[in-house]
């Protein structure tokens, strides 16, 4: 039996809580991975992993084993990798989830940059609005504005995302000017549900006070592209946050609209699963990503 193999099988399981992810991290196949979890119970007289709808689990004796083992394993492959001149060598896949504007116009390019310096890096950058869902185990980091309440899950805020209203110049120059946010109420409205606050109201900030607007939008999406696109065509005032649209604004392709007011800002987190220890990748992943996205027009550290 490869003892080495079956132990280093059924850690990856544990951290990744999945059968599949852990077989596609370790370059095997599933089945591969379950005949190593099977030879490792056997030789234990023991079984070591609960498998449900959910996910697989450590029984009681899997978690003391685990507990044991300790960075054993760890140990071992840097002490080979010294041998071999490898040490400090970042690879395997990394998998994100974000916020589609921040995919679209920033994550894909920081990951870009990120595999520059680490070739052997590959990712996989899912776009999607919705919160992630990281107890199944098929995300590392997750990029999204919703705040955690599961203990299971580890969050970092990186800062805030900045928003605000938008036309372009052929929609102020056919439209009646907009001088106090009440003149909204006379013009087409294009917004994203993350934009709003509750009951269809736009929550407005100047000078550190908020105003409450309720608004009648001609047009909601959740999509950025969508937004982005029937603000650009003229066809109407929109919500959009600085880091989609600060290009446009820099080219005059987009105004803002009542400048010296913005949309109440949202918070920005990176989250990962508590009961997930890093692997190489995704620390070095987190600590370069967190920093650069900190650096983009339109989002701030500080509130």
């Amino acid at each position: 039996m490869d003892l080495a193999n079956s132990l280093r099988a059924f850690v990856q399981v544990l951290e990744r809580g999945s059968m599949t992810t852990a077989a596609r991290d370790l370059g095997l196949s599933q089945p591969a991975v379950s005949k190593l979890i099977r030879n490792l119970e056997s030789h234990v007289g023991a079984k070591l992993l609960a498998r449900g709808p959910t996910g697989a689990r450590p029984t009681d004796q899997g978690a003391r084993l685990r507990e044991r083992l300790g960075d054993t394993l760890s140990t071992i492959d840097a002490a080979i990798g010294a041998a071999k001149g490898e040490a400090g060598a970042i690879g395997g896949t990394l998998k994100l989830q974000a916020l589609a504007c921040l995919g679209e116009r920033h994550l894909h390019d920081i990951a870009h940059r990120f595999r520059q310096l680490h070739p052997r890096v590959a990712v996989d950058l899912r776009l999607d609005n919705m919160p992630a869902d990281l107890r199944t185990g098929d995300i590392d980091l997750a990029f999204g504005h919703t705040r955690a309440n599961a203990q299971e899950v580890v969050q970092s805020r990186i800062g805030i995302v900045r928003r605000y209203l938008v036309a372009s110049p052929s929609y102020v120059a056919a439209h009646s000017p907009i001088e106090t946010p009440a003149g909204l109420a006379a013009h087409d409205l294009i917004v994203t549900d993350a934009s709003l606050s509750e009951n269809s109201t736009l929550t407005l900030r100047r000078n550190g006070e908020d105003l409450v607007v309720t608004i009648t939008p001609t047009l909601s999406t959740n999509s950025a592209s969508v937004l982005l696109e029937a603000i650009r065509a003229g066809r109407g005032v929109g919500t959009a946050q600085l880091l989609l649209v600060d290009r446009d604004i820099a080219n005059g392709q987009l105004v803002r609209v009542l400048p010296h007011w913005e949309i109440r800002p949202s918070d920005l987190f990176v989250s990962y699963r508590a009961t997930q220890r890093l692997r190489p990748v995704v620390r070095a992943f987190l600590d370069f990503a967190v920093p650069a996205l900190r650096e983009v027009d339109g989002i701030e550290r500080n509130h």
